[in-house]
């Protein structure tokens, strides 16, 4: 008989009808709040500012700077994530998960805000663009704290048989974050003039889905003040002073085999996130609206995949389900792509190719939060889950240099299919070196499984 289903077992996060099922509910919808509110503020720069590049640019830089420059600002949010990880992974290990979410969230709030504010290149010069990255990698620090604390804790709240779906239900709100960007974005594009620097969205209308941003952060922390609780003291662990040396000293393999299947993970999503719409726009000429509306759509079907692949985890188990969504990336997700970027058909075909995109490059996302929540045992999970999450943003960061790689090749549009097949490739070892996570027991740290 499963131990949630004995008489007398203790009530808890783990007992379907215990009395903590209010609280259990609370956490994981807000795991689901803050994941979108993160990955809202995430992808601000891909979408909100890619119409608005001459207000932080010289109109006299090269093709090449421009696109360099704009892959700075989305590429310092990633670097300072794992910087946040470690920071807010040890306070919410050693002080509490709820207190560190709500410093974490509070200070992306603000950091976001002031970005809205930002003057542009006619004004303070190339301080402009400076100004943004730096903002951006501050504002990468405290959202690497807010995942890291707030999805353990929606996870140790979650029941053992709910998990894999908790986790996706709270993931899908990436993609669907990313799709409510782009149809803003749509619609600030439909509504205000945004050709030339001077032009309304330039100047002032993307300084609108910052506010949003930095609102959405603000209900966000008031969520966590009121309706969130801490997990019990046995689904936290003891505490340890150091919690990042004892990952570090008795968990070396386990970060490592985490560290290799997120870094596919990264890859595949800075290409369909971040690639993908320079190249909609540049190789397939697709106007800016038309962009927008690609994005969304691929996003969306993400989105609605995630729930699915949440269920399949919880059927087949974790470590199947990782091997079979690393070998379906590897010869769908990249397959679509090149098939995209080789296609004449337009709009419509964008749309087409975008649902298969969608669904086959990120969808590792789908029960991640479970997965390397399981992974980990209590003491040390905000920490495990944290660094094993973002430290793997790092390289797949630099995605631009190697693009240019194959300059000389193979044409440029094809190179991110080449990225991508080997994301999957890394996302399928990562899950073949690990072991099966699902009917671990949040409490019980002997059922967390150590790799050999």
């Amino acid at each position: 008989m499963d131990d949630d289903a004995r008489p007398n077992a203790p009530h808890g996060p783990n007992t379907p009808h215990g009395p903590d099922t209010a609280k259990a509910r609370a956490a994981v919808r807000g795991g689901a709040f803050a994941y979108f509110v993160d990955q809202f503020d995430i992808y601000l720069p891909i979408v909100v500012l890619a119409p608005a590049t001459d207000y932080f640019q010289s109109a006299h830089l090269s093709a090449s700077t421009t696109a360099l420059l704009a892959s700075l600002v989305f590429a310092s949010t990633l670097i300072g994530r794992p910087l946040g990880a470690i920071i807010f992974g040890h306070f919410a290990d050693t002080v509490g998960r709820k207190r560190t979410t709500l410093v974490a969230v509070g200070g992306f709030g603000i950091i976001t805000l002031i970005t809205a504010c930002l003057p542009g290149h006619e004004t303070i010069g190339t301080w402009s663009v400076g100004l943004l990255i730096a903002l951006r990698f501050i504002d990468g620090i405290f959202l690497g704290g807010e995942y890291t604390t707030a999805v353990p804790l929606a996870m140790e709240w979650s029941p053992r048989h709910k998990r894999g779906l908790n986790a996706s239900l709270i993931t899908a709100t990436s993609p669907a974050a990313y799709a409510m960007i782009a149809a803003l974005t749509l619609l600030l594009l439909q509504a205000l003039p945004s050709a030339g620097l001077h032009s309304a969205y330039v100047q002032w209308g993307w300084r609108i889905p910052f506010v949003a941003g930095a609102l959405l952060a603000a209900l966000l922390f008031r969520y966590y003040l009121t309706q969130v609780h801490e997990p019990p003291p046995e689904y936290t662990g003891a505490r340890h002073k150091l919690p990042l040396a004892r990952l570090l000293v008795r968990y070396p393999k386990s970060l490592a085999q985490v560290f290799v299947l997120m870094t596919g993970t990264w890859l595949a999503t800075n290409m369909e996130a971040a690639v993908t719409p320079g190249q909609l726009k540049e190789h397939l000429l697709l106007s800016s609206k038309q962009v927008t509306l690609t994005m969304l759509v691929i996003n969306a079907s993400a989105a609605l995949s995630y729930p699915l692949f949440g269920l399949l985890s919880q059927r087949v188990g974790r470590r199947r389900f990782y091997i079979g969504y690393g070998l379906s990336v590897m010869v769908i997700g990249a397959g679509s792509y090149a098939l995209l970027m080789v296609s004449d058909g337009g709009l419509g075909a964008a749309l087409g190719w975008g649902v298969m995109i969608g669904v086959f490059t990120v969808g590792t996302f789908g029960p991640i939060a479970a997965y390397l929540t399981e992974r980990f045992p209590t003491s040390i999970r905000s920490t495990g889950y944290g660094v094993g999450y973002s430290l793997a943003l790092i390289a797949p960061a630099f995605y631009q240099f190697y693009l240019r790689q194959f300059d000389g090749f193979m044409p440029s549009h094809l190179a991110p299919a080449v990225l991508i097949a080997l994301a999957g490739a890394l996302i399928a070892f990562g899950g073949f070196l690990g072991p099966e996570t699902r009917d671990v027991d949040m409490a019980d740290d002997s059922t967390i499984p150590k790799l050999a």
